[in-house]
């Protein structure tokens, strides 16, 4: 009735019930698309300190999400730090991604519209924006990672799949070494390694 999991109502009875290595598993998804809207908003809406979207393109975070500029500023105003890793559209990873897709809506195109959103954005000191490294793109392109403290959302892609066809799984922070650290230092290597989108942040705090 409310339209959110009961992991987002009760999310203390995940690690209540689970005591073995799976207990940070919150939700799984058998697409991206599958994944309520009302989830992302809360998590983004509950992150204090970070926020990083590590999609290749980040594109369809302005569609489901009612006014993302303005909620990206007022969090970045509140203290917490917003990042953007996306893949660089004029890159071989991405023209080789765009024969396989086969899509009008192109993989450059997803990532172009979502710089142009991020520019509107650039005189947000706190919001930071990079292009993975070119040795990293098949890495990025293949995993999409999206972290808000200490939970994170990721989405392996699947064969010719676009993002929203591949499955997506929510892990939430109990252990040292576990999936959610996994992931998180993944994107967080990424980063390290990824150059800064011009006329944004990105070269760290």
């Amino acid at each position: 009735m409310l339209g959110v999991s009961e992991a987002m109502l009760w999310p203390k009875v995940q690690s209540v019930i689970k005591t073995g290595a799976d207990r940070e598993v919150v939700a799984v998804y058998p697409t991206r698309a599958a994944c309520p809207t009302s989830v992302w908003a809360k998590l983004i809406a509950d992150a204090q300190r970070e926020l990083l979207f590590a999609g290749f393109t980040n594109y369809f975070l302005w569609l489901q999400q009612p006014d993302f500029a303005s909620t990206l500023r007022a969090k970045a105003e509140q203290g917490c730090r917003v990042r953007f890793l996306l893949g660089d559209p004029d890159s071989d990873t991405v023209r080789q991604r765009e024969r396989i897709e086969d899509v009008p809506l192109t993989v450059s195109t997803r990532i172009r519209t979502s710089l142009d959103a991020l520019a509107d954005l650039g005189d947000v000191a706190a919001i930071e924006a990079r292009f993975s490294d070119p040795a990293d793109a098949v890495n990025h392109i293949s995993l999409s990672v999206f972290r808000f403290d200490g939970d994170v959302l990721v989405t392996p892609h699947l064969a010719r799949n676009v993002g929203h066809d591949s499955p997506m799984m929510h892990f939430r922070r109990h252990q040292d070494a576990g999936a959610y650290d996994r992931f998180t230092a993944h994107a967080e290597e990424l980063w390290e390694r990824g150059t800064p989108v011009p006329g944004m942040g990105g070269t760290g705090h």
